[in-house]
């Protein structure tokens, strides 16, 4: 399939015409590409060694605001400069625009040039540093579930949002008919976004009308959360240049099921699977069920970063697959953790509880840390849970608000200690924001339910 260019290779592109502008992202707090375009020849004549954007960008809502009460940057300290270092091993063609590259930029600090902690690939970098010291490499694959609707953003802004109409009439779950109707939209995705690197797998219709998923295949951490971060960018752009809007919001419709964004992971040991023991019961090593007790017993302290907005809680919802307990089975969709392909070298495990509007990088530095610490204490697997775990009263529950997730990371000692204070308690503040701006917030609800009746 096709892969990342090299730098000489992107160069080459440049020299001939081929390649006129490079599109120089880094990945900010909400999990979007922000950045420059650069005239090509700039780009690899000064400035692939590095550029700069202002530090506001790791310290914004999904608004562009700026909130106070980040230790980082502030008015008081003037919203300086960090340095955007381009990754050039992320450099790759982006085939839905015209003469166009990409490259990935690591955030350092602009005195130091350290890494700045709390830019998402760095806290990445960090838990795989630290899984690499033990002896392993994580490989990782995430599913990207959406809305196609039938109108395009601007219509769909102009109208207030009101009125959505997805693309499709009814549930399409599998549904090749269907689906058959989206190709004018899916094709390109697919197609574009293996053309730049990605490794897609394939896309499918999901559990709602309009709904979407799309299956990339699995890759060492790092390479996962990248392949995300662009694939969900892909899919907004080309729907928009189709005419049509894509939405990763979790839950658009109280009558609808949502989007989630379910992790598959396992660690690997010399290029063989450390979950693995084919004399196990269900094929799980030791070290699996170390791991699993860990991500599933720090679950509600890392909840956030799979859940990062009051939407993000609408989707928890008994008989919608979206999980509500901290609990494992097999093969059992119910479960907030499910295991994967047991009794085989694939057998891995899947949660089930992030929502597609997690950060990538964000959502697995958590797990694999939560997965680390169960290795190193030896946490003991509780057995598999085993029917319908939303009925399932000895379970424990998923934080069902953001305040409540808000709470668990504030006060999560464990990852206070394997984050950083100064990580933890910069997204705190962007939750405790995110909840203010609700809590602000008069819905149409409200409006509709009092206006005459109070």
């Amino acid at each position: 399939m096709p892969s990342t260019l090299s730098f000489d290779d992107l160069k080459s592109r440049v020299v001939d015409g081929s390649v006129d502008t490079v599109l120089t992202c880094l990945v900010d707090m909400q999990g979007r590409l922000m950045g420059k375009r650069f005239h090509a020849a700039n780009f690899v004549e000064t400035s692939y060694n590095e550029t700069h954007c202002c530090n506001y960008l790791l310290a914004t809502d999904l608004e562009m605001a700026t909130p106070d009460g980040y230790a980082s940057t502030s008015w008081q300290s003037g919203y300086g400069d960090y340095v955007m270092k381009p990754d050039l091993a992320t450099i790759r063609m982006v085939p839905w625009l015209e003469g166009t590259a990409m490259v990935l930029c690591d955030v350092l600090d602009h005195h130091t040039h350290e890494p700045v902690p709390h830019s998402p690939r760095a806290v990445l970098k960090k838990q795989i540093s630290r899984l690499k010291a033990l002896g392993f490499d994580a490989m990782m694959a995430t599913e990207l579930e959406f809305f196609l609707f039938a109108k395009s953003y601007d219509d769909i802004r102009k109208s207030g949002f009101r009125d959505l109409e997805p693309i499709s009439g009814y549930n399409e779950d599998y549904h090749i008919l269907q689906t058959t109707k989206e190709e004018g939209v899916m094709r390109p995705i697919r197609n574009h976004l293996y053309a730049a690197g990605i490794p897609i797998e394939n896309s499918k219709g999901e559990a709602e009308a309009g709904q979407e998923e799309l299956n990339i295949r699995y890759a060492a951490a790092l390479d996962c959360a990248d392949h995300h971060s662009i694939a969900k960018h892909a899919i907004k752009e080309i729907a928009w240049q189709h005419g049509h809007a894509a939405s990763f919001l979790p839950k658009w419709a109280p009558d609808r099921v949502g989007s989630s964004s379910h992790v598959h992971q396992s660690l690997w040991v010399d290029g063989k699977p450390a979950f693995f023991d084919p004399d196990a019961e269900l094929g799980m090593s030791e070290l699996m069920s170390h791991y699993m007790a860990g991500i599933i017993a720090y679950a509600p302290d890392y909840t956030y970063f799979l859940a990062p907005y009051v939407n993000s809680y609408k989707r928890f919802a008994k008989g919608t697959f979206a999980p509500t307990k901290t609990v494992w089975s097999v093969d059992n969709r119910t479960a907030g953790f499910r295991l994967c392909g047991d009794g085989t070298k694939g057998v891995r495990v899947e949660c089930r509880i992030g929502g597609s509007d997690l950060n990538p990088y964000l959502a697995q530095a958590a797990m694999l840390a939560a997965g680390i610490k169960g290795i190193q204490d030896k946490m003991t697997l509780a057995p598999a849970t085993t029917g319908d775990v939303y009925e399932d009263a000895k379970a424990g529950d998923i934080p069902q608000t953001l305040r409540k997730a808000t709470e668990t990371l504030r006060n999560s000692a464990f990852l206070r200690e394997v984050m950083g204070d100064d990580v933890i308690d910069h997204y705190t503040r962007a939750a405790e924001w995110e909840q203010e701006e609700f809590d602000r917030a008069v819905t149409d609800w409200e409006i509709a339910r009092g206006f005459e009746r109070a």
